[in-house]
């Protein structure tokens, strides 16, 4: 996913001389393409998020630029939050927050490098537009709808060589849903590298005779709330599986739309503890906290068995 948004970036770049890329001292073995390429317009702001965003949204509104930043998920998100909010937010700069290792992704550097509140926080911010993209065509894609959409826009993406979603590059628009798997009474709801093992628990429940629909959603925010709408009804049970806390992301997103429509659906929202106290790679953390595929099909029979 980190080549595919270092790959298009470049094509952009070739495109566009308004698009810089800010970096925090990291992202080396991805990012010298762009720094080869285009010296002048990318800049090492070091250990220093906050100057980074200050940077960013500096270049975007004193030389109109179309600036990236790029670091670990909770660095350029929890570490600069103000500068997020009064800076690029409320200026409605054209800053780009490009989060690498979502979620459990950085397992095994333990809680301080997890990014399990990221969606929430940045769906909180106004004027910002939410993303995370499944794989890395998607990935591909988010890059070239935060260019061509002003404002401020976050995409989380991963690090571990997440499998293909797609079979091949897709285009999307924002607040799209994307339909993997359209026939079930079940509709299995999930965003960012996730999706992989949501399609796979489907087809773990087709096995035991139930059939799930599957769809992504790419953009939390804003999202295609009819388009949704369209989908739930007729539904037997909605279920959401986001690795995330179950405050304010994927699952608190559905249950809003619910809420608000008066929708009559029972939900199954399927997230991470509030507190995670351990430390693996991202496959043994989502086997524990029970988000791989198998988990996820066992807490939807289990939830299946009581409605």
């Amino acid at each position: 996913m980190r080549r595919a948004f270092i790959n298009r970036l470049c094509e952009l770049a070739r495109q566009d001389d308004r698009i810089c890329l800010i970096i925090g001292d990291l992202g080396f073995s991805v990012v010298e393409p762009f720094a080869k390429e285009f010296p002048e317009r990318f800049l090492n702001a070091g250990v220093a998020e906050q100057n980074m965003i200050g940077m960013a949204t500096g270049l975007n509104l004193s030389e109109n630029k179309i600036v990236f930043v790029y670091s670990i998920a909770n660095f350029p998100t929890f570490r600069c939050l103000e500068q997020i909010r009064n800076d690029v937010c409320y200026h409605k700069a054209n800053v780009k927050i490009v989060s690498v290792g979502g979620g459990l992704t950085y397992g095994s550097a333990g809680f301080s490098h997890h990014a399990i509140e990221d969606l929430a926080i940045m769906r909180a911010l106004p004027g910002m537009v939410v993303s995370a993209p499944a794989d890395a065509y998607e990935t591909a894609t988010m890059t070239q709808l935060a260019v061509d959409t002003k404002g401020p826009f976050f995409i989380r993406i991963g690090k571990n060589n997440e499998p293909l979603i797609h079979k091949k590059a897709c285009s999307l628009r924002i607040g799209e849903i994307i339909v993997h798997r359209k026939e079930g009474n079940i509709l299995l709801v999930s965003t960012g590298t996730l999706v992989s093992e949501v399609i796979q628990a489907a087809s773990l429940l087709g096995g035991r005779k139930l059939k799930a629909a599957v769809v992504g959603i790419p953009v939390l925010k804003p999202l295609d709330e009819e388009g949704l709408k369209g989908i739930l009804l007729g539904k037997k049970a909605v279920v959401t599986v986001e690795e995330h806390s179950g405050f304010g992301g994927l699952g608190s997103v559905i249950a809003e739309i619910i809420a608000d429509n008066s929708l009559n659906i029972p939900l199954l929202r399927i997230y991470l503890p509030e507190f995670i106290d351990k430390v693996g790679n991202q496959y043994e953390l989502r086997q524990f906290y029970k988000i791989d595929k198998q988990g996820i099909e066992l807490q939807i029979l289990e939830f299946m068995n009581q409605i």
